[in-house]
């Protein structure tokens, strides 16, 4: 029997998901769940990872907790093929982290490149918390917990990965084969990999209110395609405009389908051809926001639909939640188990060591 084949994947509560959690992450996780390729599939509410940069604020990740859970129900995880869990709920995980922290040296997770840019966007400087720093261990002690071989994310998170791949080779190096090292799985559209902000910022984020949610009312889904960042240089329809660093054509590139022109474009046969003719000029932005509109619209809309169907049970969404970390747990006892055995530190278990040491005092 071959090498089990298990996801492992998460979100951190800090507010309801946005579509670059779905591009990046979220939508690729439903068709992995309904492929029949994997074995398990774990995706994890991290909300001790939250607390990371919000101690002094609990209550915000408590609240949204059932945010992440409505959005991922939304979005088509299903509680009988995927298990969804809470960190917290999981103890053995900070007992690995303890643990892999010998293996890990300061100089190395500062040059981890994730974590000097989530340093510099909190503005956290030299007052940066412990657990915020630590944060590549503790992700490791998560994927590892539950044996995942694979672990889909966006680019930004392919620094946090090798950290963890680091991590399982010097524990096996030291301890014996032990840990599996785990792959990254990549969005297949490279518009997917990091969405941009509705404003042109590099990257979509709750706290630079730059983002639009899963859940957004059509309305405000409208209000904010129509007041995204296009190309500051094109002024007038006439005039020839850039589609490099154009916020509008780079959402375009990620949801857009071929049959979306039939249905709401008909004068163009496809994007590269809309895009020829911003570029030459003739073509206004208000055209290729409403077009964009009417993608968003029709992929959103079932979301929302659903969203408000969960919404009326929430001591269901718990219970799912509570049964789901009840599976977990178990699992990640199992690694912590394999872990002890490795690091000669189960001592009430090891009747080899009690022998011999029965031995040794037995013959003084």
């Amino acid at each position: 029997m071959g090498k089990e084949k298990i996801i492992l994947t998460a979100d951190r509560p800090t507010g309801k998901l946005h579509i670059g959690h779905y591009v990046g992450s979220l939508k690729r996780r439903v068709e992995l769940q309904n492929s029949n390729l994997y074995d398990k599939i774990f995706i994890m509410i991290a909300d001790a990872q939250a607390l990371t940069d919000n101690a002094e604020n609990p209550e915000k990740v408590r609240q949204n907790i059932i945010e992440v859970a409505l959005d991922y129900l939304a979005c088509g995880i299903d509680p009988t093929k995927s298990t969804i869990f809470i960190q917290s709920q999981i103890p053995e995980l900070c007992e690995l982290a303890f643990y892999y922290m010998n293996l890990v040296t300061v100089s190395r997770l500062q040059r981890n490149p994730t974590v000097k840019t989530e340093i510099q966007m909190r503005n956290f400087a030299t007052s940066i918390p412990v657990g915020f720093f630590t944060y590549p261990i503790s992700q490791a002690s998560d994927i590892t917990a539950f044996k995942a071989t694979t672990v889909p994310v966006g680019e930004d998170q392919e620094p946090m990965l090798e950290q963890t791949r680091e991590i399982v080779r010097k524990f096996n190096s030291v301890y014996g084969e032990t840990l599996i090292e785990p792959e990254i799985l990549l969005p297949d559209n490279s518009a997917c990999l990091r969405l941009p902000g509705t404003d042109g910022k590099a990257k979509m984020s709750k706290s630079l209110n730059n983002c639009i949610y899963l859940s957004e009312s059509a309305d405000d889904l409208q209000k904010k395609i129509m007041g995204m960042f296009t190309d500051p240089g094109h002024l007038r329809v006439q005039d020839p405009g850039k589609i490099e660093g154009n916020t509008v054509f780079t959402y375009l590139d990620a949801f857009c389908k071929p049959e979306h022109f039939e249905k709401y474009l008909p004068d163009y046969p496809n994007l590269d051809e809309l895009k020829a003719h911003y570029q030459r000029g003739g073509l206004g932005d208000v055209k290729v926001k409403r077009f964009l509109n009417a993608i968003m619209q029709e992929e959103l809309e079932p979301i929302r639909s659903r969203r408000k169907e969960f919404e009326k049970d929430i001591p269901a969404i718990y219970n799912i939640l509570k049964k789901g970390s009840e599976v977990a747990r178990e699992a990640a006892a199992d690694t912590l188990s394999d872990v002890r055995k490795a690091m000669k530190i189960n001592y009430f278990d090891d009747d080899e060591l009690i022998a011999e040491q029965s031995k040794k005092f037995g013959q003084k």
